[in-house]
C-alpha cells in the first residue's frame, strides 16, 4: 500500500493527465486491485471538482465586481467571514444537525418516553359497562316490551350493547349523558329504576367535551315535572362535599365524596377529579354538591388509582345547549332556575333525584 502523501501525488497528476501511459495504466491496475484506494481516488477526483468550481464561480464574482461602475460597486454587500464559513459548512451543518435530531428521539424512544405516554393515555378509563354478559332485569324486560308495538311484541328483544347512566335536563324530555356512551349506536333506550322505559333520539353532540344530548321521542312519554336541581356555573371549591347517582348496575347506586381536584384527568380544565369510587356504567350520571346543585357529567376515572374520578364541569354542559341550533330542538329548552333541594336531607335529596336519572343502553 502507498503512503498518503504518494497516493495523492500520483492521484494529483493522474487527474491532470500528467502521468505517461504506462504510470496511468499501472496506477489504475493499482486501484482496481485495492478498491479502497480505489474509493479514495473517486473521493479525491470529487474534492478537486469542488475546489475547481468555487475558485470558478469566485473567478466569476470578480468580474462582476470589476465590470460595475465605481459608484455602484460601493454599495455591493460583502461576504462577512461568518457568512464565508456557513456557506463552506453548511452541508457538514445540516448534517450534524440531522443527526442531533435523530440521537434525541433515539434517545427518548430507548428510554421509554413514548411508551409512557402510552401508558399515561391509557390509565383514563371511560365509565360506560358492556351489557351483552350482564342479566337483563326482568321486571325492565317487561317494560321494554311494553313499550313496542304488537307486531314487535312477538320479537326477542336484543340485549344491549352498553349502558350508562343520564339524567334530565329539562323537563321537555331532555336527557344529557357522554358521547362516548351512544357514540355507533343504532338506537338509544332509557330505563328507569321504577319500570319506565323510552325512545330516544340524539339531538346534539359534543365530541370534544364528551357531551350528548338526547330527546325522548316515546309516545309514552309524559312531559317531567320541573327539575329539582339547577346548573351550577361557578367553579366548585376544593375540599366541597359532593355525591352522585348512576347506574354501574341495574339499579341506581349512590355514591358520595369530595372534590379533590379543579382540573381533570391531566390538568384538564373543563373538568373536575373527585374522590368518588365509581365503576363501569357511572358514565353520563349527575355530580352534585351539598345542595344540590349539579356541577358536572360524570366521565370516566384513572386506572390503577383509587378514588381518582373525572367530571366534566357543568360550564361545558351549558356552553353545549347554547351552541344547538335551534331547529335541532323538538321543544324548547329551558333549565330550571330554582333549587328545590337546599334545604332537605340527603336521604330526601337522592329521593328526589332518582325520579330524574335513567339507565343508558345504547343498541
Amino acid at each position: 500500500m502507498m503512503s498518503e502523501h504518494d497516493f495523492l501525488d500520483l492521484a494529483d497528476r493522474y487527474l491532470r493527465n500528467e502521468l505517461t501511459d504506462k504510470q496511468r495504466a499501472s496506477f489504475e491496475a493499482y486501484c482496481k486491485e485495492h478498491p479502497s484506494e480505489a474509493q479514495r481516488l473517486d473521493e479525491h477526483r470529487q474534492f478537486i471538482a469542488q475546489l475547481e468550481k468555487h475558485a470558478r464561480r469566485a473567478a466569476f464574482k470578480r468580474k462582476l465586481q470589476a465590470a460595475r461602475p465605481a459608484s455602484k460597486a460601493s454599495l455591493a454587500p460583502t461576504e462577512t467571514p461568518i457568512l464565508t464559513l456557513w456557506n463552506k459548512f453548511r452541508v457538514n451543518a445540516f448534517i450534524a444537525a440531522s443527526v442531533a435530531v435523530v440521537a434525541v428521539f433515539s434517545t427518548l424512544w430507548v428510554s421509554g418516553y413514548y411508551s409512557a405516554i402510552d401508558k399515561t393515555t391509557s390509565n383514563f378509563s371511560a365509565l360506560r359497562r358492556e351489557m351483552n354478559s350482564v342479566k337483563q332485569n326482568v321486571h325492565a324486560q317487561n317494560a321494554v316490551i311494553r313499550s313496542i308495538n304488537s307486531e314487535q311484541a312477538s320479537q326477542n328483544f336484543a340485549p344491549g350493547q352498553f349502558g350508562a347512566t343520564g339524567f334530565v335536563v329539562a323537563p321537555e324530555g331532555y336527557v344529557v349523558t357522554n358521547y362516548h356512551v351512544i357514540r355507533d349506536a343504532d338506537s338509544v333506550h332509557l330505563y328507569h329504576a321504577n319500570g319506565d322505559t323510552y325512545r330516544a333520539q340524539v339531538v346534539y353532540t359534543d365530541p370534544g367535551t364528551d357531551i350528548a344530548l338526547l330527546h325522548i321521542n316515546d309516545t309514552t312519554f309524559r312531559k317531567f315535572r320541573q327539575t329539582p336541581y339547577t346548573f351550577k356555573e361557578a367553579d366548585a371549591e376544593l375540599g366541597e362535599e359532593v355525591f352522585t347517582l348512576g347506574f354501574p348496575r341495574d339499579e341506581p347506586v349512590y355514591g358520595q365524596g369530595y372534590l379533590s381536584s379543579r382540573t381533570g384527568y391531566l390538568g384538564d380544565t373543563t373538568a373536575y377529579q373527585i374522590s368518588i369510587p365509581l365503576n363501569p356504567g357511572n358514565s353520563g350520571g349527575p355530580l352534585l354538591d351539598y345542595n344540590g346543585n349539579v356541577i358536572g357529567i360524570i366521565r370516566g376515572k384513572q386506572t390503577g388509582l383509587d378514588g381518582a374520578s373525572f367530571a366534566i364541569k357543568t360550564d361545558a354542559l351549558l356552553r353545549c345547549i347554547d351552541a344547538i341550533p335551534a331547529d335541532s330542538l323538538v321543544h324548547p329548552l329551558v333549565l330550571n332556575r330554582k333549587n328545590t333541594l337546599a334545604t332537605l336531607s340527603r336521604t330526601e335529596q337522592v329521593k328526589r333525584i332518582q325520579d330524574y336519572v335513567f339507565m343508558v343502553k345504547t343498541y
